[in-house]
């Protein structure tokens, strides 16, 4: 029964999960404290958008699906620009927009709709050499940056108005995080799935939240969350056939409410 454990599928799907569940809540501390937690399923459904034309034209469906995200993001920020009382309405309309353009493609290519929603609910297990490599170029990218940008980030992230005081381009750093998180969330969809992918970037941070003592230690906690739903909710899906994205999730949520109750002290 454990044996899937050895194939090198199950392996290189549990190398790709344990590289998003690294960067993943990394970033996912940021947009969620900025508010932005609905940015992850807003690249998450253009993404999908970018893998139906990749698929309707036969190209690496992934790379279209990064190049489509990375463009949601810019537009994202300008559209938030002209909507500067009302900014979430940029998420909202990107949001629709994704919605509605993949659908469009998916009439399109009615043949290679089954593969599209390989993407849609997560495929980890058919992740092969080249996907690996993408995860891991946009993992070393993503931890650089953050690393490399901390202060700017965490200033940010509590304080924009001061940050714009201090002299921060808090345009080109709003647009960075923004490419960030899809680079991010386009990578993983075939870890947990575009209907899932957000989790990944908000629960552990969530979970952190509720115990962490402050920042840096809720951004570590949020990583362990995360390596830790990975890890077990890829060995509970291999062992006993399930669904390795739900599972995933779920797990996470596990986390979340056991958590939350034990903070709580057992009272509901």
């Amino acid at each position: 029964m454990f044996d899937i454990m050895f194939e090198p599928f199950f392996v290189r799907s549990l190398l790709g999960g344990l590289l998003i569940a690294l960067m993943a809540p990394l970033l996912g501390m940021f947009v969620v404290l900025r508010r932005q937690s609905m940015i992850g399923d807003t690249l998450a459904h253009v993404t999908i958008a970018g893998v139906a034309l990749g698929l309707l034209i036969e190209t690496y469906p992934l790379l279209l699906g990064i190049v489509f995200a990375v463009l949601a993001s810019f537009a994202i920020e300008q559209i938030r620009k002209i909507y500067k009382t009302y900014a979430e309405l940029s998420i909202a309309i990107m949001l629709s927009g994704g919605v509605a353009f993949a659908t469009f493609l998916f009439t399109l290519g009615k043949g290679f709709n089954i593969n599209v929603m390989s993407y849609l609910f997560g495929s980890i297990y058919t992740l092969d050499r080249t996907d690996l490599w993408v995860i891991l170029i946009v993992t070393v990218v993503v931890c650089m940056i953050i690393m490399t940008y901390f202060k700017e980030l965490l200033l940010m992230t509590f304080d924009e108005d001061a940050a714009k005081v201090n002299g921060l381009p808090v345009r080109r750093f709003n647009l960075m995080q923004a490419v960030l998180v899809a680079l991010v969330v386009s990578v993983a969809i075939k870890i947990v799935g575009a209907l899932l992918v957000s989790a990944l970037l908000i629960i552990p941070v969530a979970t952190s939240l509720l115990i962490a003592r402050g920042f840096k230690h809720a951004m570590l906690l949020s990583v362990i969350f995360s390596e830790i739903a990975v890890v077990s909710g890829l060995m509970i899906a291999g062992v006993w056939n399930m669904a390795p994205g739900g599972t995933v999730v779920l797990t996470a949520l596990a986390m979340l409410v056991t958590v939350m109750v034990v903070k709580r002290g057992f009272k509901i």
